[in-house]
């Protein structure tokens, strides 16, 4: 089963990842590489993604005439998506398992960061509407 462990940040701003004291911003990507090579390792990971920052995002719609209009950024969201795993395991608990895991990476003084892991099962050409197909 394949599920996307969809890391969100608490914040309106652009990251602040990059302003953190080199020893814990290191301690964080060093705990990434980590864990991204576990997955690796395991035959677990399908995918990994980091996002540009929610300063940057666009919601961006069709005009009547089809052109894109884009809206944003957007001060009434409370998180962002900064990125995202694609693992195939074998249950749901697995998933949680792992999503738990990369919730607790070191932020500032090493403290974990417990960070929002939104955890979806990615439908496959089977679990689809045949409408959609």
């Amino acid at each position: 089963m394949k599920y996307v462990l969809m890391m969100h940040v608490p914040t309106r701003e652009p990251y602040k990842l990059m302003s953190w004291p080199p020893k814990d911003l290191q301690a964080h990507l060093a705990f990434l590489n980590s864990f991204n090579q576990k997955l690796r390792e395991s035959g677990e990971l399908v995918g990994i993604e980091a996002l540009t920052g929610p300063d940057q995002a666009r919601l961006v719609r069709a005009g009547k005439d089809g052109r894109p209009i884009t809206d944003g950024v957007f001060p009434e969201a409370k998180e962002f998506l900064a990125g995202f795993w694609m693992v195939d395991v074998g249950s749901p608990e697995r998933a949680y398992e792992l999503a738990a895991q990369a919730s607790a990476a070191p932020g500032l003084g090493g403290e974990p960061l417990n960070m929002a892991i939104e955890v979806r099962q990615v439908m496959s050409g089977s679990e689809l509407p045949k409408e959609l197909l």
